[in-house]
């Protein structure tokens, strides 16, 4: 193996680059890598990418032709101009001035690369690069061998263009100087290893002590040094060789302009743009810096350097987890049956079912951990009221949200007297009892109570007896194979051939809350839960998907692991969420890929256990199959990319001691949901990378329903025996942020693995292209009307429904041609500008007024508002590229203009319809029948009306969501040329239309999946 090694930081060169950088101009070729490829050198600052591209190295030509060329390319030593050789050009033309070159592009953003085909689709994104030159604003597309060395060249080439002050770097030498001398107590400029070593780890959390103490051992050694004692020099070395990110070094230096330090406003800027932050204040960047940034000097003068930068990119701030999902976001009003429950299964159990050992520390873990459905088995036995104690006591301590006690018990009548008595003893006002049920005019109540108005309640789920039952007992039959035996002794119990026939006592049959009922009623009324086998519930969800979420929508659900798991392991929840079942039963003490998803969707609501259902799950008419193979009617399709950069402090897998000294790992990216979401990717394996390995790999998911999806990273160490476990970590597509984000590893078990995490970029854009301001996300093409998809309407059989559908037709097709065409419209905008797609539209402006800014620093153009809309207007000539760049700005004003004053009517026209339609919701079924719809036929009517219902009810919400994604578009807009300069004195942002500015303020707007019912407040 190849040690790396890192060029020694040091700042001071980058006073005068041009003559550090002559003494390797005509030095022989080197490839530098920190990934993908063993290297000699790891980037570490400026003045190491402009002497790598002195070196020189090879990259490909991209030529509009489709051609390739690879060429040598290097950087002359006086750092004039960029050459490249062979050439059929003469050696002066085969060269461009750095002082040409107006900005340089990441990614395939030219008309080059967008155009070629599939030649461009063959070439890495993160590998690309163009030069954009010239008056003209010609570009130079290229390609490197790694995204590692496209990033050295558009470093380097930044900092040309940008000639920075050397502010970061000293900050950076002065903060450590300061650090070293807190420690060297005799002021001499040398302490011993053990301080120094310990001061590194103080200052950079997570790096193993074994590795500072091994570079300081190699340092000492290359000096034949007989002292063991560090330099002040020797610990500025360590320092920035061990602790330097790459991967952080070059996001900061492209957002700094290469001063490698950001200002509050870089910060602001980095905040809107990349990580969705719209809100961002420059009081709130000036906290960030306060807060984060290590050196005092930084501190006063308002500047980030990379230390700082690196520390709050791994901050709880930056993690992937939308922190408003740590505490309860969701609407709980709503009833009981609306929401997913997390449940355990045998929550007494510590081990498998057979040999498992009985615990109250089982109970207690599954309670702490946020289960709101816990598994009681009780047989004749004096021991009953110490497992209730246990229970009151542990209820409510992580949720306030009802718990539901889910009662097995084969105990005698006069043993269940007696707990009875024990039920109300120890719960006392906690428990909740039928006689505090409201109740309607025909007896209980036709909706089940809402989590908020049961909040420290306990309901009791078991067996109950009928109201007409006389006597102190009745006989109740049990199907279910749930338990055979008490706390301390568990049994493995087959299901029955026939329902066993067991006494219940009245007084403990009238403390349930909730009637337990098995798959034989399949129909059950309000207050009961269904309890269902994996196997039977599997075959539900397989043969009759709509039926079983129709009967969730009022029904409370169960699903339990089968009997045969005698291992205790756990089945996919997400095939039964995805039916709607509210209650998936897990054996919480059996750690692995299942829990890990249960941990991740319940995380979504503040751990609460309790996690509002789809809209589509909720709605009285609405349509949805767990089968779906396409977009579900009503909810906006997304396009789900995430870049894996890198990984941090990855520990050796447990018992790996005697495997070696590196490890050799990789992620694998899981998306779990429906079934045509399913899927997995995994980045290429970091051969003998140790524990900080960088990828630089980027994956796209199709995600068809959002609010099911899963999203599961899991790093694995390769190896030829087997591919052991790192760390996993789950989360809801919900719940995700965009930007840059590090992923918190945890362990087996679900503990956090200490300074353990991935370094991420995440982009969430519509399938279309356009999505939310704030997000970043795929490069989209125009699609023509011809191209487009429009979602239609179906036939039920029944002639006075269809033709009240009818209408329909022309509204819905205008509804998506408003959409279709802001979003092309803006995602063609975006593509001249020569970003990505959903790129901020501020960056879309900024990259214009460069184009428009005479070297006078004059502008060419003026934003003038017309009619409210921010229009720009030319006031000079303009070159060619410029004037087209102006024309996609005017069409897509045109289309926001066209979406913003037609939707309210179309929207009106749908929701017509759809009034209109639901009056025959009632009389649906006898309607069939006049027409002779019976059986199938009749049962497909209906299908085909639920499912017209839906659609109407979607495109009118996706409508609105886009109006308000248009208004807050226009907004941004004028902002923007205001703060670039392209208002005239009369004319600002402040004048902006203050009908549309309420738009953008209304309650709707935010989050585009706040309107398609998730339930956030």
């Amino acid at each position: 193996m190849i040690r790396k090694t890192i060029r020694k930081y040091q700042p001071q060169k980058y006073q005068n680059p041009s003559q550090e950088l002559q003494k390797v101009g005509g030095g022989r070729k080197k490839t530098v890598s920190f990934s993908s490829m063993p290297s000699e050198k790891k980037v570490s600052s400026a003045a190491d990418c402009l002497a790598f591209m002195q070196g020189g190295c090879e990259l490909k030509k991209i030529r509009p032709n489709s051609r390739v060329y690879c060429r040598f390319f290097m950087l002359d030593p006086d750092l004039s101009c960029l050459r490249w050789e062979p050439s059929k050009k003469d050696a002066d033309r085969a060269r461009l001035d750095v002082s040409s070159i107006r900005e340089v592009r990441t990614g395939k953003s030219t008309e080059t690369f967008l155009h070629n085909g599939p030649l461009s689709d063959h070439l890495a994104e993160e590998a690309a690069f163009s030069i954009i030159h010239g008056d003209d604003y010609q570009s130079l597309d290229l390609v490197a061998l790694s995204a590692d060395v496209a990033n050295i060249w558009v470093t380097g080439l930044r900092y040309l263009l940008a000639h920075p002050s050397v502010i970061g770097g000293k900050m950076r030498s002065e903060w450590l100087a300061a650090e070293f001398a807190q420690v060297d107590e005799d002021g001499y400029g040398i302490v011993s290893e053990d301080v120094a070593v310990a001061t590194i780890c103080k200052l950079c959390p997570g790096i193993k002590e074994a590795k500072v103490r091994l570079r300081f051992k190699e340092i000492q050694r290359s000096k034949e040094k007989l002292t063991s004692h560090v330099t002040r020099e020797e610990f500025h070395e360590a320092f920035c060789e061990l602790c330097t990110r790459p991967d952080v070094y070059f996001l900061l230096v492209q957002l700094s302009k290469d001063r490698e330090c950001l200002d509050p406003h870089d910060l602001r800027l980095f905040l809107e743009t990349e990580q969705g932050l719209s809100l961002a204040t420059t009081e709130g960047c000036w906290e960030i810096l306060r807060r984060y940034e290590p050196s005092a000097q930084g501190r006063e003068r308002g500047l980030l350097g990379l230390d700082g930068f690196a520390r709050y990119l791994q901050s709880p701030e930056c993690q992937l987890l939308d922190p408003e999902h740590l505490g309860v976001c969701q609407d709980m009003n709503m009833p009981l049956s609306h929401y997913y429950i997390s449940t355990s299964y045998r929550s007494y159990l510590l081990e498998d079912q057979v040999h498992g050992r009985a615990d109250l520390g089982g109970l207690i873990k599954a309670l702490q951990s946020g289960c709101r459905c816990v598994e009681l088995g009780v047989t004749d036995g004096p021991e009953g009221e110490p497992l209730l104690g246990v229970v009151n006591k542990y209820a409510f301590l992580t949720s306030q949200y009802p718990l539901l006690l889910y009662l097995c018990q084969r105990c005698s009548p006069g043993q269940q007297r007696t707990m009875a008595q024990h039920l109300k003893k120890v719960f006392g006002a906690r428990l909740y009892t039928p006689e505090a049920l409201p109740f309607s005019l025909g007896g209980r109540a036709t909706t089940l109570p809402s989590p908020e108005q049961l909040k420290g309640r306990i309901l009791i789920v078991g067996k109950k007896l009928s109201p007409e039952q006389d006597g102190s007992d009745g006989e109740i039959s049990e199907e279910d194979e749930e338990i055979g035996g008490e706390l301390g002794v568990v049994l493995v119990v087959p299901p029955p051939s026939q329902p066993r026939k067991l006494r219940l006592h009245k007084e403990l049959s009238d403390l349930v809350a909730i009637a337990r009922t098995g798959s034989r009623s399949f129909y059950p009324p309000y207050w009961t839960l269904c309890s269902l086998g994996e196997g039977e519930a599997g075959r539900l969800t397989t043969e009759s998907p709509e039926d079983l979420v129709m009967f969730t929508k009022r029904t409370l659900t169960r699903v339990r692991p089968s009997s045969v798991r005698l291992d205790s392991s756990n089945p996919n929840p997400q095939g039964y969420w995805k039916g709607g079942v509210q209650l998936v039963g897990l054996n919480q003490q059996t750690p692995g890929a299942m829990l890990d998803l249960h941990r991740g969707r319940f995380s979504q609501n503040g751990g609460c256990g309790y996690v509002l259902r789809p809209a589509v799950m909720r709605d009285e008419v609405s349509y949805f199959s767990a089968h779906t193979q396409g977009c579900v009617p009503g909810v906006p399709a997304q396009t789900l990319r995430i870049k894996v950069i890198s990984a941090h402090n990855l520990p050796k897998p447990l018992g790996s001691g005697s495997k070696g000294e590196v490890i050799d790992p990789y992620v694998v990216l899981e998306l779990h949901g429906v079934p045509a979401d399913c899927a997995e990717q995994r980045t290429r394996t970091a051969a003998q990378n140790q524990d900080d390995p960088l990828f630089d790999e980027t994956f796209e998911f199709q995600v068809n329903m959002p609010e099911l999806a899963l999203l599961r990273f899991v790093v694995l160490d390769d190896d030829y025996i087997g591919d052991d476990f790192i760390g996993q970590y789950s989360v809801a597509f919900e719940c995700l942020q965009p930007g840059y984000r590090n992923v918190p590893l945890l362990g087996m078990t679900g503990d956090p693995l200490p300074h353990t995490s991935l370094f991420v970029h995440v982009a969430v854009t519509n399938r279309r292209g356009g999505g939310k301001a704030q997000r970043r996300g795929l490069s989209v093409r125009r699609v023509g009307r011809r191209g487009r998809e429009y979602v239609t309407l179906r036939h039920t059989g029944i002639k006075v429904v269809d033709e009240s559908f009818k209408p329909a037709s022309a509204p819905l097709k205008e509804a998506t041609d408003l959409r279709e065409e802001a979003q092309s419209t803006t995602a063609s905008f975006k593509e001249q500008c020569g970003l990505p797609t959903v790129a901020k539209l501020k960056q879309c402006i900024q990259s214009l007024a460069t184009r428009l800014q005479s070297p006078e620093g004059t502008m060419g153009a003026s934003m003038v508002l017309k009619e409210g809309y921010p229009c720009l207007e030319p006031l000079v000539n303009l070159s060619e590229p410029t004037r087209k760049l102006l024309s996609a700005y005017d069409t897509m004003i045109a289309a926001q203009k066209q979406l913003i004053e037609n939707a309210d009517s179309v929207q009106e026209r749908i929701g017509h319809v759809q009034r209109e339609g639901m009056d025959f919701h009632e009389e649906l079924s006898r309607l069939g029948e006049k027409e002779g719809l019976k059986g199938r036929k009749l049962s497909k009517a209906v299908e085909s009306f639920t499912w017209n219902i839906t659609v109407l009810k979607g495109q009118s919400d996706l409508l609105r969501g886009a109006k308000m994604d248009s208004l807050d578009a226009l907004r941004q807009l004028a902002l923007a040329c205001e703060a670039c300069g392209l208002t005239s004195s009369n004319s600002s942002a402040s004048t902006f239309s203050a009908a549309e500015l309420h738009y953008s303020s209304h309650p709707l707007f935010g989050r585009r999946s706040s309107t398609h019912g998730n339930g956030r407040i």
